[in-house]
């Protein structure tokens, strides 16, 4: 492992502490300071503030950690090993979570969009991945089905479809209603799935 891959691992997993702090002192019922989040998360308040800009910004995306299942909670209660029954459950996961919390959403992607631009090539990462873990858990029975190349791929494929953007995109752009998105979604997912079993495959 390369050391650029070292400390961009790194930046993931502090940027990570920081939110899972923030998360368990909100469920404390009260507002923490990001002060105490840090000091929660056993980093500098320095380190904090160059992952986010403010109590704001770290609280409403901490917001988003709570309202995101982890994988056991979502695959608890089915034993399938057919990877588009599992996805259709991670799928479902996140459309339900960005329609429930779809203010805080937009508000988290525009100040990522704008961190990216006032850093420019910084490596701090401009938001959290809540949705490849879950993906990735979804495909794990399924991996001897898929060429290693092709099961990469189909991974980085399906956080195009799975995801708050996606959902903006049915809203904003294509102006399609819940049941109709759900649907193309659906069949997005399964079309991935059969094109990354395909011989040749990568």
């Amino acid at each position: 492992m390369s050391d650029g891959t070292r400390r961009a691992n790194q930046l993931r997993r502090t940027r990570k502490d920081l939110l899972q702090a923030a998360a368990r002192l909100a469920r404390q019922g009260r507002t923490p300071t990001l002060e105490e989040c840090a000091e929660e998360a056993m980093v500098s308040r320095a380190t904090a503030y160059r992952h986010f800009p403010d109590l704001s910004a770290l609280l409403i995306e901490a917001s988003l950690d709570i309202s995101t299942p982890q994988a056991e909670e979502l695959f608890a209660d089915t034993r399938s090993g057919d990877p588009v029954v599992r996805l259709d459950r991670v799928d479902a996961a996140f459309h339900d979570m960005t329609l429930e919390n779809e203010a805080a959403l937009r508000v988290t992607m525009a100040r990522s969009l704008e961190a990216a631009n006032r850093r420019g090539g910084a490596e701090v990462p401009a938001r959290q991945n809540r949705r490849s873990p879950l993906i990735d858990a979804a495909l794990e029975p399924a991996r001897a089905q898929f060429r290693p190349g092709a099961l990469k791929t189909l991974s980085r494929a399906l956080a195009l479809v799975i995801g708050p953007e996606a959902i903006i995109v049915f809203k904003d752009v294509l102006q399609l209603d819940d049941a109709e998105a759900r649907r193309v979604k659906r069949w997005a997912i399964r079309a991935l799935v059969d094109a990354a079993r395909k011989p040749g495959a990568n």
